[in-house]
């Protein structure tokens, strides 16, 4: 195999080893491929998946993540990957940090939301916020 996408559960079972025999099959692909391609949206899930379920230290999630994706061969969008592992290392949610940063490389002014954790976290780091009222 050359080059892979690899899905959510794949870089979970990388990440967390419960279940031995998937996290053996799931490193034994990671090793065998020339290139990785891991897609925000299975970043944002895998985040979701380690801080809801595994109620994992928002801070180790991100060292975690850093270091897998630090490999040569992982292709992913690392400019918004950075911007969620700061917003999670300040105690928030990853997809927040990457949702706010990719609408605003898009020509967005400002991101909404609801969630004023998240609107003071993303605002602390110098992104532009439109906290909707109810």
């Amino acid at each position: 195999m050359n080059s892979l996408a690899l899905d959510t559960n794949i870089v979970l079972r990388c990440l967390i080893d419960d279940e031995p025999r998937q996290t053996a099959a799931a490193r034994a692909l990671v090793r065998e491929a020339e290139t990785l391609f891991i897609s925000l949206p299975a970043l944002c899930e895998a985040a979701w998946v380690l801080v809801r379920g595994y109620k994992l230290p928002r801070t180790e999630i991100a060292d975690a993540l850093e270091f897998f994706l630090d490999a040569d061969k992982i292709d992913t969008d690392r400019a918004a990957v950075d911007a969620g592992l700061a917003i999670l290392r300040a105690g928030g949610d990853f997809a927040d940090g990457v949702i706010a940063y990719d609408g605003l490389r898009g020509n967005a002014d400002a991101f909404a939301t609801f969630d004023k954790k998240a609107a003071k976290l993303l605002t602390q780091h110098g992104l532009k916020v439109h906290l909707a009222v109810v």
